[in-house]
């Protein structure tokens, strides 16, 4: 018997943490409990890693026209597309 081998692309899932600074991504979806929707944090909004924290954590993006500040573990939770 022939052993064909085939190409699969896998989408790597890419969260509002990956991202470098200066980096603009738009939101694709939000986890949580809710309180990050509160904050304008919605799918199809544009979001820009602006800093990042000496050790890493919380960074700043800004988001809709005004920084925000959030902890890495908020920032997993939410899946972005590289704009």
């Amino acid at each position: 018997s022939k052993l064909v081998k085939t190409n699969t692309l896998r989408r790597i899932k890419m969260t509002l943490d990956m991202l470098k600074n200066g980096e603009t991504a738009v939101i694709k979806t939000v986890g949580g409990e809710g309180a990050l929707l509160d904050m304008g944090l919605i799918p199809h909004t544009a979001v820009t890693l602006q800093k990042t924290a000496p050790m890493g954590d919380p960074i700043e993006i800004r988001v809709r026209g005004y920084e925000l500040t959030l902890r890495k573990a908020d920032a997993k939770l939410i899946e972005v597309e590289k704009a």
